[in-house]
């Protein structure tokens, strides 16, 4: 990425578990809030009672907890869209619209050519609530004719528009923002948000663009993931995200949506545009020889290092790292040994902070690096160095006494330091341990 396309980030939104704004998103990070919780009545599909069983079985779950977003109102000021035909979609567009219209809205727009204005974001494609029901309405009566050779009622009408589960949500949010410059969504498991990202600044490199919304969402069926990743055996039984802790047991299922507005550094100077940050470098690459459950450290390694070299940074230049960190030992473990050869036995001990917001709110698939994105925007914005739930003393295996890192359990002062310099503040001698 060259120097004179340089990007900003102009303006944020999201919803996430216990968390309607951003402003309560990053109350519930700096007081080190673990919003994980027993499903709401009604948000599953069969109670939980009956679905639950200590140990893992096929069609069982063995964790009761998982993070939700509640209802919430919404503005549609602004959206052209009709309240009634929202009410017939799956709720995941009221957090996408939410979110979508938050980020617009902070963003300087009133000039702005709106057929080059385009929208990408990760997007799981997953069965949600509607998809799932649209799914019963159409096939329960030809299994039930089938079977006992008539079909019943099932009273369930859904509008069909909820089987386009993986790309209509884009769609929808350009019609609804007036956006002409193009709109697609992409899976690329936890890693979709950064890949939008990536793709969103290539428009406006390109010049493609003049203005993008990029970000993630991820409101699946809460109960297929939670039976998904019990088969997987990937879930905390305790029902506790604990990143980097000797207690860490699993990931705990989330689910939200964050948004962000993009332009070249310039334009948002032109205009007056609040900056919360600018993207210097991006670093992508494919974990070859990892898999879902045991990722590899060479391909973390590949993107880290190319995002430095772009960015013109040293790894000991950087005070805050917001990490995958989804709780899973195997997986925190080869992070945390992929971050200490990125920093190649630095001298400075605890001067960088790690942590990950997946113990505030569980782990968001698709929209994970959104939420991991405004996390870092937001700690800049407050300097605050923030906290990571659940956090008591790292395990064996990640020794951080001995390393350039330190896990917070309480928020600090995020102290300006020029690069080189040893970090400031109490947490730079934190025993991490």
């Amino acid at each position: 990425m060259k120097t004179e396309q340089r990007i900003a980030i102009v303006g944020i939104g999201g919803v996430f578990p216990g968390a309607h704004n951003l402003d309560q998103f990053w109350d519930n990070i700096v007081n080190a809030r673990d919003l994980s919780r027993e499903p709401p009545p009604g948000r599953w599909l069969l109670p939980l009672d009956e679905v639950w069983q200590q140990q893992p079985e096929p069609d069982k779950v063995y964790s009761r907890r998982a993070c939700f977003v509640d209802e919430f109102p919404i503005e549609l000021e602004g959206l052209e869209i009709d309240e009634g035909f929202l009410g017939t979609l799956d709720p995941m567009y009221r957090l996408l619209l939410y979110a979508g219209r938050e980020a617009w809205l902070d963003a300087v727009t009133a000039h702005i050519d709106r057929e080059r204005a385009g929208v990408i974001f990760g997007n799981i494609a997953l069965p949600t609530d509607a998809a799932s029901n649209l799914a019963d309405e159409v096939l329960l009566p030809l299994f039930e004719s089938q079977l006992f050779g008539r079909p019943t009622e099932t009273g369930i009408k859904v509008n069909p528009l909820n089987r386009y589960v993986a790309g209509l949500p884009a769609g929808l949010l350009a019609r609804a923002l007036g956006l002409g410059g193009g709109s697609y969504t992409l899976d690329a498991a936890c890693a979709s948000s950064l890949y939008a990202l990536k793709f969103a600044v290539d428009e406006l490199t390109s010049g493609r663009a003049d203005i993008m919304l990029a970000g993630g969402l991820s409101r699946p069926d809460s109960l297929y993931t939670q039976m998904g990743f019990s088969a997987l055996t990937a879930l905390s039984a305790t029902g506790r995200c604990a990143p980097f802790d000797h207690k860490a047991d699993g990931l705990v299922v989330g689910e939200g949506c964050g948004m962000v507005v993009l332009k070249r550094l310039e334009d948002a100077i032109h205009v007056n545009d609040h900056i919360y940050a600018i993207i210097t470098g991006i670093g992508l690459s494919n974990d070859i020889g990892g898999n879902l459950m045991a990722p590899d450290s060479e391909g973390q390694l590949r993107a880290m290092r190319s995002a430095c070299q772009q960015a013109q940074w040293q790894p000991h230049d950087v005070d805050l790292i917001e990490c995958h960190g989804t709780g899973t030992p195997v997986g925190d473990a080869v992070e945390f040994n992929s971050l200490l050869s990125l920093w190649n036995a630095s001298p400075n001990k605890g001067s960088c902070v790690i942590g990950s917001v997946k113990s505030n709110i569980g782990h968001l698939l698709t929209a994970a690096g959104a939420a991991g994105l405004l996390k870092v925007l937001l700690a800049m914005k407050h300097q605050r160095l923030p906290p990571t739930a659940n956090f008591e003393t790292a395990p064996d295996g990640i020794d951080l006494v001995n390393s350039p890192f330190v896990v917070l359990d309480r928020a600090e002062e995020w102290c300006s330091r020029k690069p080189g310099e040893p970090a400031c503040g109490p947490w730079s001698n934190w025993p991490g341990s």
